[in-house]
């Protein structure tokens, strides 16, 4: 192949050569239109180049969105571990793995109020206008008709009327001084059971379920299903007059008008306290859901805290001067609410049992107190019911509501997770509206009042697993986690006071018989009586370092008489 021939071929047809210009007069030309651009490429285009600009943007915007403080302030679980006071470093990093669970369990919670659909309501006035003008009747064509269902009266002849809402707020128990007892589901209006015991009932109560209620009658305490079959007969607690249930520990606490206390574990049907309180009659009672200690007020006015196991009071406040009505303590447990009969009506902090907080004076004696879960206080008197708001933390000059009935107030109750108040009196029952008392949004886990039957079981068998013993109700229910420093320095001031004395070498070769016990026999008879003597010898060293020494007056002298003189007994 010639050099030549290689030449032409690596040629291109930029290269200005005569061939080329003579070729391209046989060369075809075409003449191209070009399409305008679809609204879909444009559409991509753009998008493409929008992307482009905000990746800049979102670099500056990456992660999460913060946290508002006031939500974290409301899911805060107290201060945090700082390290200090932990020397070995384990347990300080598994400390600090722990805080760090505790506050990412805070974030997340705060981040899951926007799921939170349900607002709490409220009432709204014009200017010169008070929300105590508005009446039940006015609400009830402002509101919608299934919130209108919710106002009802019912007119029963076996007054006066006791009222209690099952946990999750969808039940009502009705119990009266002249034997009727009802249980119903008050939203739908279906009647579970009605039955009259044929002698009087001083107090009612729910148990764990809505399918068991508890009735305190004339002699003994009795246990019905929610049919009105009578389930049990506890002929041990007697004469009851206020009861309490205890939903985390299954207790059942009464008090009886002889003074006596008494816890009942539902669950396995034992006794885990009883005992004489030693205040006599007491008709005054409820219970602190933050810690599950029992408040009793006497007629002495002072208010008492009690727990199962211990037979005296866990601590006492003298709150007023005159006998106690009423006694109320909030969902947190962080105030209590007393009324006395000189018509006063003071807020304590039940934390540090400090106060009063407020003092306010009322038109008449406080016939019941009650607390709703957005802290509304609840103040009935004569046949008029008052609700007060923010009237723990600031002094209010004003009620929120006002309720006037033509019928006497036995007791209310809020109930929960629904904005109504119901009110036992003489003449039946009566159910009101209170706009932004109950909260809106429910923790299906922990009280679901929309459960099945298959729930509800489920959610049983949960609760009696998770069963808190009766040995912790104290008024700190985070003593567990501590550590008890003061037992601790006891133990150590204990261990220095013993008298540490050496043991004597005992000779316990026994002599050698042919007849009696064997070496062994002997060798434990002989080490029993030396150990006996050292006790016996450091109790009589104990008794002297512990006895006072006592300064001996001086003698009086009779000169040749004193050989008269009586000798004092020499103690053995």
């Amino acid at each position: 192949m010639d050099l030549n021939e290689g030449t032409m071929k690596n040629k291109r047809y930029f290269h200005d050569t005569g061939e080329n210009e003579e070729n391209k007069s046989e060369m075809e030309v075409f003449h191209v239109k070009m399409k305008p651009l679809s609204k879909h490429n444009i559409q991509k285009l753009n998008y493409n180049n929008t992307k482009k600009l905000k990746v800049n943007k979102n670099r500056a915007l990456s992660g999460k969105a913060p946290i508002d403080r006031k939500k974290l302030e409301k899911h805060s679980r107290g201060e945090g571990f700082e390290g200090k006071g932990v020397k070995h470093p384990l347990y300080a990093l598994k400390l600090k793995k722990k805080e760090n669970k505790y506050k990412y369990a805070q974030e997340q919670a705060a981040r899951a109020d926007i799921l939170l659909t349900e607002n709490a309501g409220y009432l709204e006035v014009d200017d010169g206008h008070r929300t105590t003008s508005i009446t039940q009747s006015m609400i009830a064509e402002n509101v919608d008709i299934t919130a209108a269902t919710k106002i009802f009266d019912l007119n029963l002849d076996f007054g006066p009327y006791r009222a209690k809402y099952s946990k999750n707020g969808r039940h009502l128990l009705l119990g009266s001084s002249k034997g009727h007892l009802a249980a119903f589901d008050w939203v739908t209006k279906r009647l579970h059971c009605e039955i009259n015991v044929m002698e009087s009932i001083h107090d009612i109560s729910w148990l764990h379920v809505e399918t068991m209620l508890a009735a305190a009658q004339k002699e003994w305490l009795y246990i019905y299903d929610n049919t009105g079959t009578e389930i049990h007969c506890i002929k041990k607690m007697d004469k009851i007059l206020r009861m309490e249930f205890l939903p985390y520990h299954f207790l059942l606490a009464a008090v009886n008008e002889f003074g006596f206390m008494t816890w009942l574990d539902i669950s396995i049907g034992e006794i885990v306290g009883h005992y004489n309180n030693h205040l006599g009659r007491t008709a005054v009672m409820t219970q602190n859901p933050y810690n599950a200690t029992i408040c009793l007020g006497n007629s002495k006015g002072v208010v008492s805290l009690w727990s199962p196991t211990v037979k005296k009071p866990l601590a006492k406040i003298l709150c007023h001067k005159t006998p106690l009505t009423a006694i109320a303590v909030d969902k947190r447990g962080s105030y209590m609410a007393t009324s006395g009969v000189d018509r006063s009506l003071k807020i304590w902090d039940i934390r540090n049992l400090d106060g009063p907080l407020q003092h306010y004076k009322l038109r008449s004696p406080a016939v019941d107190l009650d607390f709703s879960q957005k802290d509304m206080l609840a103040v009935g008197f004569g046949d008029i019911v008052e609700i007060y708001d923010n009237c723990c933390t600031q002094t209010t000059n004003k009620a929120y509501m006002r309720h006037k009935m033509a019928r006497t107030i036995s007791n209310f109750k809020f109930c929960p997770y629904e904005d109504v108040l119901g009110i036992g009196t003489s003449k039946g029952f009566t159910s009101i509206i209170v706009p932004g008392s109950g909260e809106p949004n429910f923790d299906a886990y922990e009280s679901n009042p929309y459960q099945t039957k298959t729930q509800r079981k489920e959610a049983e068998v949960k609760a009696l697993l998770e069963k808190i013993p009766a040995e912790l109700i104290t008024l700190n229910p985070f003593e567990v986690v501590e550590v008890d420093v003061p037992t601790l320095k006891e133990k150590i001031e204990a261990k220095s006071k013993l008298l540490h004395v050496k043991d004597k070498q005992i000779d316990i070769k026994p002599r050698h018989k042919n007849k009696g016990k064997t070496d062994i026999a002997r060798k434990k008879i002989i080490k029993e009586v030396a150990r006996k003597e050292l006790i016996n010898q450091a109790i009589e060293v104990k008794k002297m370092l512990n006895e006072p020494q006592q300064q001996e007056a001086p003698k009086q002298s009779f000169g040749v008489l004193d050989r008269f003189v009586s000798k004092p007994k020499s103690k053995k």
